[in-house]
């Protein structure tokens, strides 16, 4: 397929847990044709590349699949604002919250309608348990985002109503 087309395959079918850019794929697409893990064929109808995985690019793939993992340092705005809440009080910190609730429900939505969608599918069986495995990840992982969006509530529901109120902290400030 072109780099245009493997990007909008990543985004369409793996979107939802990986990303890349054009800026990204096209470097790697022509490191990897240096290295022999791809070929380029040029197209005489539109002057565009297509790249096809050669049989040590298969292999080098599967190197790749078996190494360890590397994790990234999280990087979590919402988290940030939380720690530093403070600054923001209560009532901002509860929107930040809900906001991210509704966005993991938006989520957890479209994980049951892949799902759906998979099942049905009949094409690549052999891939699908390792779809729905992947699948089942995103769908836990916004449950979780959920009750935990939930119980944050609550305890700011809790803190804001324990707090003296701004008007209150006027008149006493005044005397």
């Amino acid at each position: 397929m072109t780099g245009y087309a493997l990007r909008e395959a990543i985004r369409e079918v793996l979107g939802h847990f990986w990303s890349e850019s054009f800026g990204q794929i096209y470097p790697a697409l022509a490191e990897l044709e240096r290295d022999g893990y791809v070929e380029r064929r040029e197209s005489a109808r539109n002057g565009s590349s297509t790249f096809r995985i050669t049989p040590s690019g298969t292999a080098q793939l599967r190197e790749l699949l078996s190494e360890p993992i590397q994790r990234d340092p999280p990087r979590n705005g919402l988290l940030l604002r939380l720690f530093l809440g403070r600054h923001l009080g209560p009532a901002a910190c509860r929107a930040l919250v809900l906001d991210a609730r509704a966005e993991a429900e938006r989520r957890l939505a479209e994980y049951v309608a892949i799902r759906a969608d998979i099942a049905q599918a009949s094409e690549m069986a052999d891939e699908r348990p390792y779809q729905l495995l992947t699948l089942a990840f995103g769908e836990h992982t916004a449950r979780a985002a959920i009750a935990w969006a939930n119980e944050a509530v609550a305890a700011l529901d809790q803190l804001d109503s324990t707090r003296p109120s701004s008007t209150h902290l006027n008149k006493e400030s005044r005397t």
